[in-house]
């Protein structure tokens, strides 16, 4: 477990139950300073319930939910002093300039003066832009105004539902490389949902995956992944290599003209070795790393992202 100085989110024991039905079934899970957390799950999984609770838009049923030590419910203002978040879009006044949102929203907090915009403007990369109306923004420059609007009262966590939805590749990139920024740059704890998991397994240190209202998985990209390492084999005959490699592995799977072995550094050489002298001629072997997409797939039983 961090340091507690270093947790600036803990979730403890969260359950929601809407009439007779529990849509959140008792999650646990806490984020570190200083990194980016990813949050995945299928349609209907509870993702969004969960956010909406983290930000106080809705009451748990039961659990905790702690923002940089203080209890969301307990201790509200001092919660959500310490959290900026954007849920499905930000609210923005088009009609007015981006400096006229950030000043519509700075008179709402106690202790925002130009400087502090000027400095969150500079941080999100508006500064040519900032004095023209929001109706002329590109739908990524609104995204920007929106986390610089959430960033205003310098917060510890920031919660980011879909932050590169309907993006261009470009602007994709841009948005997680400005995220990986917040992290590493600013010190910020960042928890990300998204439904692109190719962007997610580039951007997040962490992830929970979270599947009928509960929490199946919580850990590095990194280790996810390396668990989930495989093998490919193109043997003749294929038949015979997946028995052999069956018993050899303990376990080989046939995807179209390959079969798929667990991966063993230690006991590959052996393997192939055992092949050969069994007949088996090995004309390909190559270490396969699987995407997030994969181990989503297999860890939920082949259930769709949102």
């Amino acid at each position: 477990m961090a340091d507690q100085e270093e947790i600036t989110l803990s979730v403890q024991g969260l359950r929601k139950v809407i009439g007779k039905r529990e849509i959140i079934k008792g999650l646990d899970f806490e984020l570190k300073r200083g990194e980016v957390f990813g949050f995945l799950g299928p349609n209907g999984a509870g993702k969004t319930t969960t956010i909406r609770m983290l930000v106080g838009l809705i009451k748990p049923t039961a659990g905790t939910i702690r923002i940089c030590g203080y209890d969301l419910h307990r201790q509200f203002p001092e919660a959500t002093g310490s959290m900026g978040c954007i849920v499905e879009n930000p609210e923005l006044y088009t009609y007015l300039s981006g400096w006229g949102n950030l000043q519509y929203f700075a008179r709402m907090m106690p202790g925002i003066n130009e400087d502090r915009m000027d400095e969150v403007v500079r941080l999100v990369g508006l500064s040519t832009r900032i004095h023209d109306k929001v109706k002329t923004y590109s739908l990524g420059m609104r995204q920007r105004l929106g986390i610089a609007q959430a960033l205003l009262g310098r917060p510890k966590l920031l919660i980011l539902d879909e932050p590169t939805n309907g993006l261009d590749p470009s602007g994709i990139r841009e948005m997680r490389e400005f995220i990986r920024y917040l992290a590493e740059h600013e010190g910020l704890t960042v928890l990300v949902s998204s439904h692109l998991l190719s962007e997610i397994q580039l951007m997040c240190d962490r992830v929970a995956i979270i599947s009928k209202g509960s929490v199946i998985r919580v850990d590095t990209v990194d280790n996810l992944l390396s668990q989930q390492e495989k093998v490919s084999w193109r043997l003749t005959p294929l038949a015979k290599g997946e028995l052999l490699l069956r018993e050899l592995a303990g376990s080989a799977e046939v995807k179209g003209d390959k079969v798929l072995t667990p991966y063993n550094e230690l006991e590959i050489g052996r393997w192939n070795q055992a092949l050969v002298e069994s007949g088996v001629t090995v004309t390909e072997m190559s270490r396969r790393l699987p995407s997030l997409e994969d181990l989503f797939l297999e860890l939920t039983g082949g259930e769709s992202i949102d």
